[in-house]
């Protein structure tokens, strides 16, 4: 049996140091800097986030380019096949979010970064060198499994290793640097369109359907005996093959990164989470903030262990991963976390961000622009918006809180995909003889991703990674990771087929967007500020009082003040 490691009691301090770990240091952007160890790791870390983004953007320029369309026409011309080239990833991805939440527990959140990593190098790799669409919807679907683990691990891991008054601008990096990676695949595959020019055959006229008025490359008919003879097909190899690279760095450097000390006393490794602790507060561990901090987490741990013995007390180890499904839905106050949680996913992606990022150059083609160059272009520059709104989230996150940035977002972002929508509507079957219309419905389309990039980008990784209990955590961020995964599958699959369909996709988004605003305003609550340990109260979940009575003892025995974790 571990033996905990040897603390002297914790005296009765002034209020400012009795509290808790989290309640020192400075709020949100500018305590981040204050222990720029956890910022370098957290850094680091995000790029699993990176991966995700680089995925998500890469595979709209390479669906618009022509060299890509010869090699599988089939996917480049037909919108349900394209439609599930894209979802095949996201499918996968719910998949892998749903069955790391026990896994992750048992071998932690460090190992687990590591094993995706190399399941995605695998993914990628069959992606890359695809030479038929089976080893191309293979690799969608290993990737896929990686991604959806790594969405789901990374914030829980940057979440366990912060404090409270950083945690919402620590997490929110992960967001940051999803759209970093969106915007590095959007400008790189822009840049690799151009080798050997940006059409297929330059000598042979395109004979496609219409768009706008003009004819569009057609991979049946517009391509030589002998294959494309301009554009190569480095020009889409070499963007899927990419990904490859931050890959390597994040597993490789992972190795070299510390242990979630909540995950360490969960194993029993008290002596060990006392270490990375100190670590990585950069103070002794004898230091009375390190301390106190460290006692919550044991007490946390402790007080959850024994409540879920004595409810299941003869339960195997299979049985024990089920009971943490079931005690998140034994109660309101628990229930009302998964819905939470869920909501926050859904509408993160049913407010239509990702149809917006999958199929950028074909909605800018749409709206006007040529969809060889100017559509690409319009893209890269939309991936830069994109990641400058998410700065304010940094900034914002825990200081002005999270329900007054979704309901602003939300409301903008309803706003915005109203006007697109009207605009498809009215003058959609013919932008040329209506510009002013076209370029007003691009605008919006930036003012709409602006409006999402600083609210419920960011906020929908944050609040899943600090609403539930420690022993309930992993099992609970799988459940609502999953969830982003489902709906982005659906949102994926269907949106070429509603862009066919005049203005029905914008209004379908702005629908979800006012849903998103009304549930935010009458049933989200505020978790600013608290410790990861002290959200029950603000889910109604306080303890009965032989509850109470109970974490009364154990903090008793580990000279732990009883007000510290008694919050309600």
């Amino acid at each position: 049996m571990p033996q905990s490691p040897r603390l002297n009691p914790i005296e009765s301090k002034p209020e400012q140091e009795g509290g808790n770990a989290g309640s020192e240091g400075r709020v949100g952007f500018r305590g981040l800097f204050e222990n720029k160890f956890i910022l370098g790791i957290s850094l680091f870390s995000t790029l699993g986030g990176f991966l995700f983004g680089y995925d998500q953007g890469v595979v709209s320029n390479v669906l618009a380019i022509e060299s890509f369309g010869a090699k599988f026409p089939a996917i480049y011309t037909n919108a349900t096949l394209k439609g599930w080239f894209v979802s095949t990833l996201l499918l996968a991805a719910w998949f892998g979010s749903i069955v790391n939440g026990p896994v992750c527990d048992k071998i932690g959140r460090k190992v687990d970064i590591i094993c995706n990593v190399v399941i995605f190098l695998l993914g990628s790799s069959l992606q890359a060198g695809a030479t038929s669409p089976v080893y191309l919807f293979a690799g969608r679907a290993v990737a896929g499994l990686a991604i959806g683990s790594l969405t789901h691990v990374v914030p829980m891991y940057l979440a366990e290793i912060s404090s409270a008054k950083i945690r919402g601008s620590l997490v929110s990096l992960q967001q940051l640097s999803i759209t970093f990676g969106i915007l590095v695949s959007y400008w790189l595959a822009y840049g690799t369109s151009h080798i050997g020019g940006t059409r297929c055959a330059p000598q042979i006229s395109y004979t496609g359907a219409l768009l706008n008025g003009r004819p569009t490359f057609d991979p049946y008919t517009d391509v030589p005996p002998g294959g494309c003879t301009g554009q190569t097909q480095a020009s889409w190899r070499i963007p899927l093959a990419f990904q490859i690279f931050p890959a390597l760095c994040l597993g490789i450097g992972m190795l070299f990164m510390p242990y979630s000390p909540r995950w360490l006393v969960e194993q029993g490794r008290e002596e060990e989470a006392l270490e990375e602790l100190s670590r990585l507060r950069r103070k002794p561990a004898d230091n009375h903030s390190v301390r106190i901090e460290f006692l919550e987490i044991m007490a946390e741990v402790r007080f959850a262990r024994e409540v879920m013995k004595a409810a299941y007390p003869n339960a195997g180890p299979v049985r024990q991963i089920i009971n943490k499904y079931l005690v998140l839905i034994s109660s309101w106050p628990k229930s009302k976390r998964i819905i939470v949680g869920c909501l926050t996913m859904m509408f993160q992606q049913f407010m239509g961000i990702n149809a917006i990022i999958y199929y950028a150059p074909t909605i800018f083609g749409q709206l006007g622009l040529d969809p060889n160059t100017t559509s690409l272009f319009a893209t890269g520059v939309y991936g830069i918006v994109n990641m400058l709104a998410t700065l304010p989230a940094i900034v914002l996150l825990d200081s002005v809180g999270r329900r007054p940035l979704l309901i602003s977002g939300a409301a903008g972002c309803f706003t915005c995909l109203a006007i697109v929508g009207s605009l498809v509507t009215v003058y959609g079957k013919d932008w040329p003889a209506h510009a002013v219309a076209a370029r007003t419905a691009i605008v919006f389309v930036f003012i709409y991703d602006v409006n999402f990039s600083y609210s419920w980008a960011p906020i929908g990784w944050v609040i899943p990674s600090e609403i539930f209990p420690l022993h309930l955590r992993s099992t609970g961020i799988s459940i609502t990771t999953s969830t982003t995964w489902l709906s982005n599958f659906v949102v994926g699959l269907v949106t070429p087929i509603m862009l066919d369909v005049g203005g029905m996709a914008y209004f379908i988004f702005a629908g979800f967007s006012l849903a998103a605003l009304l549930s935010v305003l009458f049933f989200f609550p505020e978790t600013k500020g608290r410790t990861l340990e002290e959200t029950d109260a603000e889910f109604g979940d306080n303890a009965t009082n032989r509850e109470r009575e109970h974490m009364e003892r154990i903090c008793r025995e580990l000279g732990l003040p009883v007000r510290t974790l008694l919050n309600a």
